[in-house]
């Protein structure tokens, strides 16, 4: 059995989707499948850890607005931060299908297109695999990763006790209106738009099962009205 107090730490990301519902800001969650070793069955973020294809130099220039050095300003690293914004991108498609990318004219990549749909799909599954690095999909796409509208929002870190700890950055970023989020049927197995209070509220009830970090980024997002507003009180924080 693994000593869970010489458990290593590893560094994490992950991104809170966020749309305008009919009544209220929603954020996107997913079901992590029953039979995983860590939080299973919990209601989460798309997200994961980071990895060294993350933390390639050349990942940067692949990032639209935003360098390590800036990046790490804002995490208070002394370098490396970069890796958890492109972590965030990668999680995000792997585990529920968004790509938070533009293309050269600076517009959200769109999957409104069937087959533009089946080829970014193929993209995803080559992603996951780890047969294709993100900053190769860029490059075969002419896409640049949308770091500068994925904004920092929190710091947790996974305490003594569970097999496997995160040092986890959390970012928000709003939802590309032109990709449908869905989950992908192995490390999640269901998926949900919510609002964070409903969320909340089906916590309490016993119905939608929650860890505490995720518990209170919701409590922190249901105190604003709208993505408009949450996302100008990140931007740059």
């Amino acid at each position: 059995m693994v000593d869970s107090r010489s458990a290593p730490v590893r560094d994490a990301a992950t991104v809170m989707l966020v749309r305008d519902g009919r009544v209220g800001m929603e954020v996107f969650m997913l079901r992590r499948n029953l039979d995983l070793d860590f939080v299973a069955g919990a209601y989460v973020f798309p997200g994961g850890a980071v990895d060294d294809a993350d933390r390639h130099a050349e990942a940067e220039s692949a990032c639209d607005g935003l360098s390590d050095d800036q990046a790490s300003s804002v995490l208070g690293v002394p370098a490396g931060g970069l890796a958890f914004w492109v972590a965030a991108v990668r999680e995000c498609f792997e585990e529920a299908g968004v790509l938070l990318a533009c293309g050269a004219d600076g517009e959200v990549v769109s999957f409104a297109d069937a087959a533009t749909e089946a080829r970014f799909s193929t993209y995803r599954d080559a992603v996951h695999a780890g047969e294709l690095r993100l900053v190769e999909l860029c490059r075969i796409e002419n896409l640049r990763l949308m770091t500068d509208r994925i904004h920092y929002f929190s710091h947790w870190i996974t305490p003594v006790g569970p097999p496997r700890r995160y040092d986890t950055r959390f970012f928000v970023a709003a939802a590309p209106p032109d990709q449908e989020p869905l989950h992908d049927g192995g490390e999640t197995i269901a998926s949900v738009w919510v609002r964070p209070a409903d969320a909340l509220a089906r916590h309490h009830a016993g119905t939608l099962d929650l860890i505490l970090p995720t518990i209170r980024t919701l409590e922190d997002i249901a105190l604003f009205d709208g993505t408009a507003d949450l996302l100008s009180a990140k931007q740059g924080a």
